[in-house]
């Protein structure tokens, strides 16, 4: 059998089911990130898709100084490798916000944000933060299409601006704008959606100039539309997926020029008969939220899927006697991000060898706030 890329010499020291991540793939996608925008100063990539501080500091020494995070976990893993400014992008409610005012405390080097689209949420905000004499800045989160969160960009989204603005304790970003929702391929098609989504986000942020209001680059898009927003110059991007790379997006987006930076290593647990075989790769190593196409291995041919277990992946291929239990095979998930939540740690493969381990440690809802 030949070995595909990703193989590791000395895979016979990893227990399975286990994650892998190339350091020298991820500087290569974190440079095709910063190539697309022409610098760094636009760029606010995600963590969320690889929760490790080691691949924020990949970030840092390849010079990029703004990043997006998903919980408060994730915004003090970039805080603590260093990261000079840290965009929450989701709304703190109930104790987060105490935990918010904690963070922004323990971290004064670090710039914090946060993303809100409810005067509720806002008033809390205010609130806590006038009360410990600090101020947060407060991005205002649109809803462009997703219909998943975010507030419509009309004359509602200026009063909610403007309350921030007014409020003690808070102070406005800018606009966050996050299509999700447009997926189209070509490229083309693709572009077209997500400037027909942004006319309305060009609109609002001229109603607020207009008003004198201070407002900073809108936050815009994903990995999907990071081709789109990356070609405007008044606009800063927030991809995360493509750090790492996934089946999902680049079957789904071949336009996108990145490397696969993670891959999951099993082993063959049984050959229950047949051209069957079992792999020790179920859905907790691997996220279980695509119906069918969960990870696709590399190294074993024409194969069928037959069912996924906790533990389990069974398998049918025509190739199933050139394998025996024991043996290594390698896979990529279809969608990395939350499958690199289910491992604790990542084995770090350099030059065919696994050398070390990453902590994923911002897969914790709290690490110390």
């Amino acid at each position: 059998m030949s070995q595909p890329w990703c193989a590791v010499e000395n895979a016979a020291e990893i227990p399975s089911p286990a994650l892998l991540v190339y350091p020298d793939r991820i500087r290569r996608n974190i440079d095709v990130m910063i190539a697309a925008t022409g610098g760094v100063d636009r760029l606010r990539p995600h963590v969320k898709t690889h929760k490790m501080s080691e691949v924020v500091a990949l970030k840092l020494t390849a010079g990029i100084r703004k990043f997006k995070a998903a919980t408060i976990a994730e915004a003090e893993m970039c805080a603590a490798a260093g990261a000079p400014d840290v965009l929450i992008s989701f709304a703190q409610v109930g104790p987060n916000v105490a935990r918010l005012v904690a963070l922004t405390a323990a971290f004064p080097k670090t710039h914090f944000s946060v993303l809100a689209d409810d005067e509720g949420n806002i008033l809390h905000l205010s609130t806590a933060f006038a009360q410990a004499g600090r101020t947060i800045e407060v991005w205002l989160d649109l809803d462009v299409g997703q219909h998943r969160s975010g507030i419509a960009p009309d004359e509602r989204a200026v009063a909610l601006y403007r309350r921030l603005h007014e409020l003690p304790g808070t102070e406005p970003g800018g606009l966050h704008v996050y299509d999700g929702h447009v997926r189209e391929q070509p490229l083309d098609a693709r572009i077209a959606k997500a400037e027909d989504s942004f006319t309305a986000v060009s609109a609002l942020s001229r109603r607020i100039r207009d008003a004198g209001l201070p407002m900073k680059r809108p936050i815009c898009g994903g990995t999907p539309t990071f081709p789109v927003h990356s070609l405007q110059e008044d606009r800063d991007c927030s991809p995360g997926t493509c750090v790492l790379f996934d089946i999902s997006y680049a079957t789904k987006f071949p336009d996108l020029k990145y490397e696969f930076a993670a891959v999951l290593m099993g082993r063959v647990v049984s050959k229950p008969g047949g051209n069957r075989l079992c792999i020790d790769l179920g859905y907790k190593s691997v996220s279980p939220d695509n119906a069918t196409l969960r990870v696709q291995l590399l190294d074993v041919p024409d194969v069928q899927v037959l069912g996924q277990w906790e533990e389990h992946l069974t398998v049918e291929t025509a190739a199933a006697a050139n394998y025996s239990v024991g043996d290594v095979v390698y896979g990529v998930p279809y969608h990395v991000c939350p499958t690199v939540a289910l491992h604790r740690e990542a084995y770090t493969v350099r030059s065919g060898r696994a050398d070390g381990t990453w902590s994923v440690v911002a897969r914790d809802r709290r690490l110390n706030y």
